[in-house]
């Protein structure tokens, strides 16, 4: 593990809780956009310098196609970065099925048959109610929504 000099040292329970999963994609997501931004707005500098500035001595074709040539990587690493912003949303989702639904409902089925095995006796009108799955628990309107200010919280606590 390898500790920065602006944040806590790094282990893999800082990212035990939904909201704190929620916090980090949501973070991460800002800043791959933020990138992508950053890209694009290189690029149309770029494409515009290149037409202001057409080198002598290449035909019309070539000209375009070295105009290409050079600004092509430009729209593909804005077109990656905008496409992890979005994967942050299956981070997201993976996490919290994975994590949380899909155990509670295993632990919701494992409970259901344990009771059935210890009260096989059945009342005509006596059905037993199965646990509710337990729902990912959303951040509360006033709590912070910066994955490094949760980690600084419950280092503290």
């Amino acid at each position: 593990m390898s500790r920065t000099p602006s944040g806590p040292e790094w282990s893999g329970d800082m990212l035990s809780k939904p909201e704190m999963v929620e916090a980090f994609s949501t973070q991460l997501r800002g800043v791959l956009k933020s990138q992508a931004a950053f890209v694009a707005e290189v690029r149309q500098e770029a494409e515009a310098m290149w037409k202001a500035n057409r080198p002598e001595g290449y035909s019309t074709f070539e000209a375009w196609w070295r105009h290409r040539w050079v600004v092509g990587p430009f729209r593909e690493i804005q077109e990656h970065l905008e496409e992890a912003a979005k994967l942050t949303f299956d981070l997201e989702a993976r996490y919290r099925r994975g994590r949380h639904e899909i155990p509670a409902a295993r632990q919701a089925a494992a409970l259901e048959k344990k009771q059935a095995k210890e009260s096989p006796q059945v009342t005509a009108g006596g059905k037993t109610v199965p646990p509710k799955p337990v729902e990912a628990p959303t951040a509360g309107a006033g709590a912070p929504r910066d994955f490094l200010e949760l980690v600084n919280r419950e280092r503290s606590a």
